[in-house]
């Protein structure tokens, strides 16, 4: 559905994208993660051209957004809605009023107006607030709102910017919440700037990470959790794992369907291990587990067969060169 292919952008001086290639399939939420500075931002204004970029295309259904003349990008990003951090919401106004703006703008008749707001408000849930001041609501309230705004022409993509960066964990989730709905229920395509790793945890099917303009790992977001690549442990923080002074380490992963990995391959190796760390995350609708365990040098190739006969993607890090195994 979009295809970025090459993309370019400068600055004066400061290139801040290089060579960007990505493609994002209908019905996609697609994150775009890194640190501030990344070029996130900038890659997700090109896409509907609020951004002009200076090399490589940018396809959406097959067109060339690029080659689209002034006239026919005005009528083409009805296609494209987009939400941002700080709501840009009108505060003097209503509920219902910030959220007709962009039909009065196209000269919607007004009862075609009326009932498209009053659909969206009961989808975003603040049909209570729709003759509400947009500066007596709350944060969440406005987000929902910017939401509701940029559903109202109909469009096959929507576009968030840093959308939940300034509202507190329990509002994040729920717009999260509301976004995984517009996009099931409407077959609405989202991409995700954001630097928040429990948004793509959260409704991410893939990504991609950014790291001064350029893009270090893209994929599908399970995937890239289990690899556990370098330039993801660089955006969590993560430091490498050092080799024991005696014995082996163990890194592996727990998939959905093998919950009691632990306790099970325990019991049926009936060998001792030492936990060294361990964490159960949530993506999406399933949990994965990211474990390190100490054996004795003498045990590892137990654990080695076990782990491949079982399907558990591992490493074995010990004094001796680091083995990899995707099993």
């Amino acid at each position: 559905m979009i295809d970025i292919k090459n993309i370019n952008k400068s600055y004066g001086n400061l290139q801040v994208l290089k060579n960007v290639s990505i493609t994002i399939d209908k019905g996609d939420i697609y994150g775009l993660i890194g640190r501030s500075g990344a070029g996130k931002s900038t890659l997700l204004r090109c896409i509907n051209r609020l951004e002009h970029f200076d090399e490589g295309q940018i396809t959406i259904d097959g067109i060339d957004i690029k080659s689209l003349s002034r006239g026919t990008l005005r009528e083409f990003r009805k296609n494209i809605g987009m939400i941002f951090q700080h709501f840009s919401l009108i505060e003097r106004k209503t509920v219902y009023e910030n959220i007709a703006l962009p039909m009065k703008c196209w000269k919607i008749p007004k009862n075609q107006i009326d009932k498209k707001v009053n659909e969206l408000v009961q989808l975003v849930d603040i049909e209570d607030k729709i003759n509400v001041k947009a500066k007596n609501l709350s944060g969440g309230q406005k987000q929902r709102v910017a939401i509701a705004r940029a559903l109202t022409l109909n469009p096959k993509i929507l576009l968030c910017d840093e959308a939940t960066s300034a509202l507190d964990p329990k509002t994040t989730k729920d717009i999260l919440s509301l976004l995984q709905k517009i996009n099931t229920d409407l077959s609405i395509t989202i991409v995700v700037v954001t630097h928040q790793m429990s948004v793509v945890r959260q409704i991410c099917n893939k990504m991609a990470i950014l790291q001064g303009g350029e893009i270090l790992e893209c994929g599908q977001v399970d995937d890239i959790f289990l690899r556990q690549p370098e330039p993801l442990k660089n955006l969590l923080g993560e430091e490498s794992i050092n080799p024991p002074d005696t014995g082996s380490y163990i890194e592996f992963f727990m998939i959905p369907g093998h919950e009691n990995l632990l306790s099970t391959m325990a019991w049926e190796l009936g060998e001792k291990f030492s936990l060294v760390s361990g964490n159960i995350e949530k993506y999406r609708e399933n949990s994965y587990g990211h474990f390190v365990i100490h054996v004795d040098i003498s045990s590892v190739n137990k654990y080695e067969m076990w782990l491949k006969n079982h399907g558990v993607r591992y490493r074995v890090i010990g004094n001796s060169d680091e083995v990899i195994i995707n099993a």
